[in-house]
């Protein structure tokens, strides 16, 4: 479909132009039938499907650069984004057209324009992550894209806290890095770890600078061994600060993670549209004496 004909412009919004904006965008997706955010070969990406549709748009091949590289299968409540577009068109009209061709796994929350120099990953000050875990012992299957179910042994939040506070700060985390990055360092601002339990979920948010390739998944793996009382707090922290790769084994498996936000020094969006948009879970709490007599019909 071409500019012109677009149901989503109208026409006296097409004029012949040259100049170019920078415009933002605010992105949730499902990475579930994604293979991760980077565009691959013969991979269904988000990147190329973001890009496919903005190509339709401007008749011109583009990139999108975004603030971070999610892994195949992690999820997004607020990914940034950014890519240059011809200037006539409004930057606040992105966000109708775009969700008017991408696939039902993604969606545009909010787009703006920004100065030329701005940059999704170089501008951003901070990413935050959460991941949650499901412990009940029933599966779940409204809850089953987005956690972790782990029912194998109840896990102490209060340990797993415990195992996190001494992450805050500047750190050498080799321990947590996955072989395959291009990064030539392993130093990580970590400036927020927190594990909150909320009924039968464990919710883990992480939030630095900067992630390193797989670090919050391997992470995640071994705060669970914590939580059951496998090792203890201190022996995760040694762990890390000796540099124990060899010891961190498994990777927590991607559904329970999300990219929740990305931090900037003047963010390009209004807060309703990145902040917090991921729903939480909850379960009504009831006490097993009212189980009939909230939900069971009376007889006739």
């Amino acid at each position: 479909m071409s500019v012109s004909s677009s149901p989503l412009l109208m026409s006296s919004e097409v004029t012949s132009s040259s100049k170019t904006q920078r415009i933002a965008l605010v992105i949730q997706y499902l990475g579930t039938h994604f293979h991760g955010w980077q565009r691959q070969l013969q991979q269904r990406t988000v990147q190329e499907e973001m890009e496919r549709a903005i190509a339709a748009v401007i008749g011109a091949p583009v990139t999108l650069h975004g603030a971070g590289r999610t892994d195949a299968g992690v999820h997004a409540a607020a990914q940034v984004a950014h890519f240059d577009a011809p200037a006539w068109i409004p930057a606040h009209r992105w966000v109708d057209i775009l969700n008017h061709r991408l696939p039902t796994d993604i969606v545009v929350r909010a787009s703006a324009a920004v100065e030329a120099s701005w940059h999704a990953r170089f501008s951003a000050l901070w990413r935050r992550y959460r991941y949650t875990i499901y412990t009940e012992t029933r599966p779940n299957l409204f809850v089953r894209p987005f956690v972790w179910h782990y029912y194998q042994a109840p896990l102490d939040e209060t340990l797993i806290q415990a195992a996190l506070a001494p992450l805050v700060g500047r750190h050498h985390l080799a321990a947590f890095h996955r072989s395959g990055s291009s990064r030539p360092h392993s130093w990580v601002d970590v400036q927020a770890a927190e594990c909150v339990r909320r009924g039968p979920f464990l919710q883990i948010e992480l939030q630095a600078s900067g992630f390193l390739y797989g670090m919050v998944r391997l992470l995640v793996g071994m705060l669970v061994e914590v939580g059951r009382g496998w090792r203890s707090p201190a022996d995760f922290t040694d762990l890390w600060k000796q540099q124990r790769r060899d010891l961190v084994r498994y990777a927590a498996p991607s559904q329970g993670l999300c990219l929740l936000r990305v931090g900037y020094p003047q963010p390009p969006f209004p807060p309703e549209a990145w902040f917090d948009t991921q729903p939480l879970f909850v379960f009504q709490s009831l006490p097993e004496s009212n189980y009939c007599s909230t939900t069971c019909p009376t007889p006739v």
